[in-house]
């Protein structure tokens, strides 16, 4: 992993129970994945999960151009009597929220966030039109939904 970004906990996380895992290799990019990850590979309701296996394409209304979204991690889970496939994509809340500017802020960051919080939009519209075509559900999970005690 060459990409890594020091303010953040990254790496390969080696499942206690490889038989559900899907893949070669569960990659996190935050605690936040990371902490998904251990609770899916210790979940005895969940049957298979994967990381980064799932590639949706969509086109970003920034350039306009084609690109590919890998999402976070792709779950098959018990719920009781049924057994449902979720697409899961794992972020910080403040991320699935409309960026607001700031005195505080420079302009080169509110015009970064702006641009992600534009091309996550279009990566999740994908997201939810692939997974409704494959019969799973697209889900976003924040700290508020991974840190419930």
């Amino acid at each position: 992993m060459n990409n890594r970004d020091p303010r953040f906990k990254q790496g390969v996380f080696k499942p206690k129970h490889p038989q559900k895992f899907i893949g070669k290799f569960a990659i996190y990019r935050s605690s936040f994945e990371l902490r998904f990850m251990r609770w899916a590979d210790s979940n005895p309701n969940v049957l298979e999960w994967s990381s980064e296996q799932v590639i949706v394409p969509y086109v970003s209304p920034i350039d306009g151009r084609a690109h590919r979204y890998y999402v976070d991690n792709f779950v098959v889970i018990r719920e009781g009597t049924v057994v449902k496939k979720y697409l899961v994509e794992i972020k910080p809340f403040q991320q699935t929220q409309p960026p607001r500017p700031s005195k505080r802020k420079k302009p080169a960051t509110v015009l970064y966030e702006q641009t992600q919080w534009i091309i996550n939009q279009a990566k999740w519209a994908s997201a939810r039109e692939f997974a409704k075509k494959k019969n799973v559900e697209f889900i976003i999970l924040t700290e508020k939904e991974l840190f419930v005690r």
